[in-house]
């Protein structure tokens, strides 16, 4: 009988001790949730932030970016049972007291860092490189999109452009030059090379193939170097910056900067009605309207209460704004400005926080 006293104090033991604190894994056990909800965080605020300052720019309000330097995560886990009791005989009720204690703590720290450097905004006033332009369409990204969003003019055909005064129309050929080259580029017939030139200029190259094209797919080629103005006899064009080839084997290409693709798409904010009134915002589309000769290139609504499902949305003055989940195109175009931000060469930043992390 006293060995069965004996297991009925150590079963209260061992249940005091599953009972002091909810368990949680720590250490290694925990890079498996941690770094995924890190990453979710990051993501989701990375979008508030670019949406923010898309809709700010609308209101004429300047954008602000803050990145996040370091994220260290500290865990603690203390756990303790203590027991005292008399062990008796003859089926008499053990005198035991048991106690436990358990503490559990998470402290990450993380660092802001203010992207407000010199280096940070010419990177965003700076015009893409013409190379990392068509690289990308090269690696795959659609080269409609690519052109519709970064490209300000090609050969001489412009682009539709936002201004103070409202959003000039694209030339008529822009649009039907860059479904033009996503159907070519769909059908593999343009490749695209990066070259190293005199001087160690990096240079792009497109270059139409010829053998094995589908007639349908040369008759895009044929027609896309007539709206280009290109030689038609030349399967190799130089693509360099500029407004205006220097001859009909180059692509003369202007691009636009991290905060003209912002700009353009800050005039598509669908701005409520009472904002455009007062004069708050400049003028774009209205909310729910389109503006003749202009296509959109991105989907922002706008509303007084939060969407209950939104790709992202943020809350600016009294509104609320955000994408539709449901809406494909923009919520690619959007990506497509997150991913146009590492193509910035911003350099080693300035004023880098210093954290010091305690030893225990």
């Amino acid at each position: 009988m006293l060995a069965t006293n004996r297991s009925l104090v150590f079963a209260i033991c061992g249940l005091a001790l599953s009972a002091t604190g909810c368990y949680r894994a720590i250490g290694p056990q925990s890079v498996a949730r941690d770094r995924h909800l890190y990453a979710a965080s990051l993501s989701d605020s990375w979008k508030e932030q670019t949406l923010l300052n898309i809709v700010k720019m609308r209101y004429l309000d300047p954008p602000v970016f803050v990145d996040v330097g370091n994220i260290v995560a500290s865990y603690s886990l203390v756990q303790g049972i203590s027991a005292t009791g008399n062990i008796v005989p003859n089926n008499q009720t053990p005198d035991a007291t048991v106690g436990g204690f358990g503490t559990y703590s998470n402290t990450p720290t993380i660092t802001y860092t203010p992207l407000t450097g010199s280096k940070f905004i010419r990177g965003l006033a700076t015009p893409f490189p013409p190379e990392a332009v068509f690289s990308s369409i090269e690696a795959g990204m659609p080269a409609d999109v690519i052109l519709f969003a970064s490209v300000a003019s090609i050969n001489g055909l412009r682009n539709q452009e936002a201004t103070l005064q409202g959003i000039t129309p694209a030339d008529p050929d822009f649009h039907r030059m860059r479904a033009l080259a996503r159907q070519i580029q769909l059908s593999g017939a343009v490749r695209i090379e990066v070259k190293k030139e005199a001087g160690e200029e990096l240079v792009s190259f497109m270059t139409f193939r010829s053998e094995k094209v589908p007639p349908e797919i040369q008759a895009d080629i044929v027609e896309l170097r007539r709206l280009l103005k290109l030689n038609p006899s030349t399967t190799e064009y130089k693509v360099r910056f500029g407004a205006v080839p220097s001859n009909d084997t180059e692509i003369a290409v202007i691009t636009r900067s991290i905060l003209g693709v912002m700009q353009t798409m800050a005039a598509e904010v669908g701005v409520p009605s009472e904002d455009l009134a007062r004069g708050w915002a400049f003028p774009g589309f209205e909310h729910s309207k389109a503006v003749p000769g202009v296509v959109r290139l991105i989907r922002i609504h706008s509303g007084k209460s939060m969407p209950p499902d939104a790709f992202v949305s943020v809350k600016y003055e009294n509104s609320w704004f955000w994408i539709d989940k449901g809406d494909l195109e923009s919520k690619q175009m959007f990506s497509l400005i997150m991913m146009l931000f590492t193509m910035v060469d911003t350099g080693p930043r300035e004023n880098q926080p210093v954290l010091t992390i305690p030893a225990h």
